[in-house]
């Protein structure tokens, strides 16, 4: 079994495995603090250490692009050209965020959907809070890791009580809006949120 991965170092090892499949070679430290925002090298450095002592990456001597995904801990096969993204869980409206049964359950995006500088993961939705957005009960959403997001953007908004939710963001004057597309449902007011990800794409699986 391998070493327990923690959030920030799993965010790290998705954004490294997802840059090397798209480019076939490794970010540098400079490159993956960018997308981490740490402005920090040498915590950058530390949380690559940390992901070689856990057996997960290699660093190879020499040069600045020198890290390796090992893949009997971690997948990396979509090779060029498209890019696999894991199935973290199911996202409902006001519910905590749910993991995924399958934990190697990863689906194939085209790299165009993220941003070069994020990391992407998926989550499944239930319910039916975003309808009117075509986001449909059982649909995969494609989200891109940030904690910040624009007026209108859908998103993953983790609530002061622990309870997370997709809807679309509006920053108001004293306050933040989360509304659903959905006219039976009224939306969410609150005070602070952290924002988990930002919706970048759909998957629809059809059952046969």
């Amino acid at each position: 079994m391998p070493p327990i991965l923690y959030p920030r170092e799993r965010q790290l090892l998705d954004f490294v495995s997802q840059f090397i499949q798209r480019y076939g070679y490794a970010p540098t430290l400079k490159e993956i603090g960018q997308a981490m925002n740490i402005n920090s090298p040498a915590t950058v450095h530390e949380h690559v250490d940390r992901l070689r002592i856990k057996g997960f990456i290699k660093k190879l001597d020499g040069t600045a692009r020198g890290l390796e995904v090992v893949s009997d801990h971690f997948r990396n096969t979509a090779g060029m050209g498209s890019v696999e993204l894991p199935v973290m869980g199911y996202i409902a409206a006001g519910a905590p965020l749910e993991p995924y049964t399958d934990p190697n359950f990863y689906l194939t995006v085209a790299p165009g959907m993220l941003s070069d500088k994020k990391a992407g993961y998926v989550l499944q939705v239930k319910g039916a809070s975003m309808i009117e957005d075509g986001i449909f009960d059982g649909d995969y959403v494609v989200i891109q890791h940030q904690q910040d997001a624009q007026n209108g953007d859908i998103v993953v908004a983790l609530l002061p009580n622990g309870l997370a939710t997709l809807k679309r963001i509006y920053f108001e004057k004293d306050r933040i809006k989360l509304m659903p597309a959905n006219a039976h449902m009224a939306p969410i007011f609150t005070t602070h949120v952290k924002i988990q990800g930002r919706v970048v794409g759909l998957i629809r699986k059809y059952s046969s």
